[in-house]
């Protein structure tokens, strides 16, 4: 199927009372086109802070607990755990991620990887068959395919370390949500009837995902889930020790037992949530921050920036060939060394420095021609310097203090395995997946590994997660991040440059058709609406062009110092940027 791209994200935004009147009028300028985009697709504006995520329910929720005088980190931990009700396919508490934390007094920037670990029974060749093939439903679709979950660890550890109210009251919104239910919306229709199968195989899935005759929901049904609502009240009360070694743990390892899965009580009581240093840039100016390794995301979004920034990318104008061209040349650059160099830095030595580098940009750069594509097959990962010295959702919160949070998190699949574990209204991930069961061998999204995210006991899998923070003059002005697996780097960076390079507005420049490139396979995918001019130069050029879903979906915000501009992306129904 190809979308109109354009007029269903304009409809989707109407829908979603995203595109607002209350927008100042724009100046007069010479770039016409400029300020048609801006005044059409306007975001979300306000004075003291800002809330977005993939769901207006639980961005609400976020706003709330701002008004209530809590910090940035307090709304994003309730977020996180209103999305586990709200966003089931996405938002959870079986799964794990990465939060960026901004602390503006203490200009201190920290990354919090809360990334689920393979349990203490996994082995290197586990997933495989006596052919040597992959079992490829055993890793994605059973009880086997689940990793330590990490969320409700990483959540807690943020709240209790840089947040300032206590766990009872920012969770408090999500039980109540659980208890009392919520009005499913078109995309949960959507993504419930894709699972309808998954859920029909587990019991508990099949109670809670689907109608009492087995039939899928409608839009206008009310979800209720009381068994997660009786698993937030215990970690309500009891702290996250509730999830990991008290009652929670107690039905988690039963159901693992039950189903031949994998993890023990030892898994779960020795999960531990890690800080690290962010990656970090320049890229015009601007300082940007991410996601460091097993994220793949900041150091290739920063390698990306520094190949792309020797190029007048403005000049070259906003999605045309030759601008998107060049991207696409930086991005099989990128992608191909993700997949020899990237993995967990407490496993494998990662030269990460090497990798985000401005000399090995220039390096990389010599290698692209402006005015042919090379074919991915042509090109291998590079050598970096050696120094010393991977469905998913994202939300971003900023309060009026200059404190900011961008976390993305994850089940991995839309709703993971389909599984929920017995009791709990817990939905299980597939994470193992992200791992290489198979070296060279592609996972669930086409990326190829090697031996440094090969399977081991307590190793976290490599992720494209790549939550963002963009700086100005030392302050943030961009919190971004976007779902989208493979996708998701590349969504980010297009979504940063139509800011820095295009003079966008957050929600135009979300809003925008995006392109993608992952070195294998050999494909340039590009979203309907962009010129038919365009892409017919692209193949022009030798690019082997196919039209896609869309791409991701980022939930930002962008600050100026006086206002904030929050922007979900139409891409996705029932997405909300909330101020107050």
């Amino acid at each position: 199927m190809r979308f109109p791209f354009l007029h269903l994200g304009l409809c989707l935004g109407l829908a979603a009372g995203l595109f607002v009147s209350t927008v100042p009028a724009a100046p007069v300028v010479e770039d016409q086109a400029r300020l048609s985009l801006d005044s059409v697709f306007s975001p979300e504006l306000s004075r003291h802070g800002m809330v977005v995520s993939e769901e207006e329910l639980a961005s609400r929720v976020g706003a709330e607990i701002l008004q209530q005088g809590g910090n940035a980190v307090d709304a994003a931990v309730a977020v996180g755990f209103a999305l586990a009700v709200v966003l089931p396919e996405a938002g959870n508490l079986g799964g794990g991620g990465f939060m960026l934390v901004h602390l503006a007094e203490a200009k201190k920037t920290i990354a919090i990887d809360y990334r689920e670990t393979a349990p203490a029974q996994a082995r290197t060749d586990m997933y495989l068959d006596e052919s040597g093939a992959v079992d490829k439903e055993r890793l994605r679709y059973s009880h086997q395919s689940v990793a330590v979950p990490g969320t409700v660890a990483g959540l807690s550890h943020a709240l209790a370390r840089y947040g300032s109210m206590p766990l009872k009251q920012v969770i408090e919104p999500a039980v109540k949500l659980a208890e009392q239910g919520f009005v499913l919306k078109p995309a949960h229709i959507d993504t419930l009837k894709r699972t309808h199968e998954h859920f029909a195989q587990s019991e508990a899935s099949h109670r809670i995902f689907l109608r009492p005759d087995g039939t899928d929901f409608e839009f206008g049904d009310r979800l209720v889930q009381k068994d997660l609502a009786w698993t937030l009240s215990q970690i309500r009360d009891h702290g996250p020790e509730a999830f990991y070694q008290g009652e929670i743990a107690e039905r988690l390892v039963a159901d693992m037992q039950a189903h031949d899965g994998l993890i023990s009580r030892e898994d779960l009581k020795n999960y531990r949530v890690v800080e690290r240093e962010p990656v970090r840039g320049q890229y015009r100016g601007y300082e940007v921050a991410s996601m460091p390794p097993p994220s793949s995301g900041g150091v290739h979004l920063i390698q990306l920036l520094n190949i792309l920034e020797a190029y007048p990318i403005a000049d070259l104008g906003l999605n045309s060939a030759e601008s998107l061209h060049v991207m696409t040349e930086a991005m099989k650059l990128a992608y191909a060394d993700r997949s020899k160099h990237l993995g967990d830095p407490d496993f494998v030595k990662v030269p990460l420095a090497g990798l985000a580098s401005k000399a090995y940009a220039e390096k990389l750069r010599e290698r692209i021609s402006r005015n042919r594509a090379t074919p991915s097959e042509k090109i291998q990962p590079g050598q970096p310097a050696k120094y010393e010295s991977p469905q998913t959702t994202h939300f971003s919160v900023m309060d009026s203090k200059g404190n900011a949070v961008s976390n993305t998190y994850t089940l991995n699949f839309s709703y993971g395995t389909g599984i929920t574990a017995q009791g709990t209204g817990i939905l299980l991930n597939n994470q193992m997946d992200d791992f290489s069961a198979k070296p060279g061998e592609a996972n669930a999204y086409g990326l190829i590994g090697d031996k440094a995210n090969a399977i081991e006991p307590k190793k976290r899998p490599l992720s494209s997660m790549s939550p963002t923070i963009v700086f100005k003059d030392g302050k943030p002005y961009m919190v971004l991040g976007s779902p989208g697996g493979s996708t998701i780097i590349t969504v980010v960076l297009q979504t940063l440059m139509n800011v820095l390079d295009h003079g966008l507005n957050i929600q135009a420049a979300s809003s925008m058709p995006r392109i993608h490139h992952q070195w294998q396979p050999d494909l340039l995918r590009v979203e309907e609406g962009m010129s038919i001019d365009t892409v017919k130069l692209l193949k022009a050029k030798g690019h082997n062009v196919r039209y896609a879903r869309p791409l991701g979906t980022t939930e930002s915000i962008l600050w100026d110092g006086k206002v904030f501009q929050g922007a979900a992306d139409p891409r996705r129904q029932g997405g909300g940027a909330v101020g107050y």
